[in-house]
C-alpha cells in the first residue's frame, strides 16, 4: 500500500490550497486517514483526520479554516485549506492509521509529504 500526496505549493497569506492523498494497492478497507504537518524545528502535529464513516477531527489552529473530506471508493482524502497564514507553512504528510489489504493488516502508513509555503 502506498500513499501519494499532491497539491502543495506557494500561496500568499489569505489564499487557498487543496491537498489530496490517494492510497493505492489491493486495499480492502481503510480506517482513519489524515493529514499531519511538520515545520522546521517543530514536532509533527495533527492537522485533520477523518474516519471511513466521516467523523472528523481537527487541530485547534486550523479549525474553521481547513476542511477534510474523503472518497472511500477512491481511497482518497482531500484537505481544503482556506485563509492560509504564514504559520501554516510546513511539509504536510498523509497518514493512514489502519489498512486491510490482501488479508493483511498494516498500521501507521505515511506518504512522502508535500510542501505548503504561505508568504507573509
Amino acid at each position: 500500500v502506498q500513499l501519494q500526496a499532491s497539491g502543495g505549493g506557494f500561496v500568499e497569506t489569505g489564499g487557498s490550497l487543496e491537498l489530496s492523498c490517494v492510497a493505492s494497492g489491493s486495499i480492502t478497507s481503510i480506517n482513519a486517514m489524515g493529514w499531519y504537518r511538520q515545520a522546521p524545528g517543530y514536532q509533527r502535529e495533527l492537522v485533520a483526520a477523518i474516519t471511513s464513516g466521516g467523523n472528523t477531527k481537527y487541530g485547534d489552529s486550523v479549525k474553521g479554516r481547513f476542511t477534510i473530506s474523503r472518497d472511500n471508493d477512491k481511497n482518497t482524502i482531500y484537505l481544503k485549506m482556506n485563509s492560509l497564514r504564514p504559520e501554516d507553512t510546513a511539509v504536510y504528510y498523509c497518514n493512514v492509521d489502519e489498512v486491510i489489504y490482501l488479508g493483511h493488516f498494516e498500521y501507521d502508513l505515511w506518504g512522502q509529504g508535500t510542501q505548503v509555503t504561505v508568504s507573509s
